[in-house]
């Protein structure tokens, strides 16, 4: 079996980047380099290429970009600023171009002045044999600016409690990137193309720490 991983968004109808069979074990986790006709960067906000191993966002330049949206001429400005295609996605650079997408950046959890990615939490939770889904989010907190909060489903017929989930954080998690918050749901919101909706999730959630 020969495993590709490909990496894009409508926007570029689809395809941005693309890690072959041959650097699949060399370069694990990497959705690989740009694909022929695409050019694809990891900046900071003042559009500078970030050093390998710093976290940026992902810019493409490209024919297969769409021209902009729809009647949305502030969002289409936006999505197109200093000339390249915002992605809306976070990620690192090695020094042979290899990206590895690291999180949303709207998803990005700032709390008690750190970065925490979403998705690292989630990855280390979904280790717990019981946990069929999980959602990562920063919640409004009075001390942490934002606090990491997990959103669990549990398998059917199975059993989880927050004291069980906190401990496997603290062995798997630096400190801060530890839930504050643990809240068990029978289902996480999805969009009709089962795209998970986190928005839902911190509106639904917002006021969790609204007492201290």
């Amino acid at each position: 079996m020969r495993l590709w991983n490909l990496y894009g968004q409508t926007e570029i109808a689809p395809l941005a980047t693309m890690l072959g069979p041959a650097d699949q074990l060399r370069k694990p986790g990497s959705c690989g380099r740009a694909v022929i006709n695409v050019e694809t960067r990891v900046v900071d906000d003042a559009m500078r290429d970030v050093a390998p191993g710093q976290v940026g966002e992902i810019v493409h330049g490209s024919p297969h970009l769409m021209i902009g949206y729809f009647h949305d001429d502030a969002r289409s400005a936006a999505a197109f600023e200093g000339d390249w295609f915002h992605s809306g996605d976070l990620a690192t650079i090695d020094d042979e171009g290899y990206i590895t997408v690291v999180d949303r950046k709207k998803d990005m959890i700032k709390t008690g002045g750190e970065n925490v990615a979403s998705r690292e939490v989630e990855e280390a939770l979904y280790k717990l044999p019981q946990v069929s889904e999980v959602a990562v989010i920063g919640i409004p907190h009075p001390r942490w600016v934002e606090a990491v909060v997990a959103v669990i489903v549990v398998k059917a017929g199975q059993s989880l409690s927050e004291a069980e989930v906190l401990a496997h954080s603290h062995a798997m998690l630096a400190g801060f990137k530890t839930p504050k918050r643990i809240v068990f749901a029978d289902a996480l919101p999805k969009n009709p193309s089962g795209k998970l909706l986190k928005r839902q999730l911190r509106d639904d959630h917002a006021k969790l720490f609204a007492a201290g």
